[in-house]
């Protein structure tokens, strides 16, 4: 369902909606001011997202714990979030936010129009796949403590999406 509203137009892709959905799978509920805190954006811009994945079905609210703060989770009457499309729908947003990088790239400070995409083929066990998988979350783990403690973060870091995607090549 969610992969036809974003390939049918009906829900336009946006990178601030992938770090939402993203930070729902982690976290499990969130309110708009919790998403500032953890994203670097205003509650405001959180709310609206939060508010659109909402109206396309894509997340629902939670109920309330102290009747003020509105938190949103993934709907709950769905399959776990790959199993309905939630894989694919990131994907599709974060393959469409790097997209818009490419495009606009010549419009960001000199000193942020550089990337670091890359790829590799290794062959790796199951057991292989996992560890490095671990590996990298680890290693970013370093910095997750800058989403919510805005003291944290140094002089010029900017919001910066870090996707890696590690999967069996089948054969032909």
């Amino acid at each position: 369902m969610t992969e036809d509203l974003v390939r049918n137009g009906a829900l336009p892709e946006h990178a601030v909606r992938t770090a939402l959905l993203d930070l729902l799978a982690e976290r499990g509920t969130l309110t708009s001011t919790e998403a500032a805190a953890r994203l670097g954006y205003s509650s405001g811009l959180c709310s609206f997202h939060l508010r659109q994945l909402a109206r396309y079905g894509l997340i629902e609210e939670a109920p309330a714990v102290d009747g003020r703060a509105r938190p949103w989770r993934l709907p709950q009457d769905r399959p776990a979030p790959d199993e309905a499309g939630f894989g694919e729908l990131a994907r599709g947003l974060e393959d469409e936010s790097y997209q818009r990088w490419l495009a606009r790239r010549a419009e960001a400070p000199a000193e942020w129009q550089q990337d670091e995409a890359f790829s590799a083929v290794v062959h790796l066990t199951p057991e292989e796949l996992t560890a490095v998988g671990d590996a990298v979350r680890q290693l970013l783990a370093r910095y997750r403590n800058r989403d919510t403690d805005p003291g944290a973060r140094p002089v010029g870091a900017r919001p910066v999406a870090a996707v890696a995607r590690l999967f069996p090549l089948l054969d032909q």
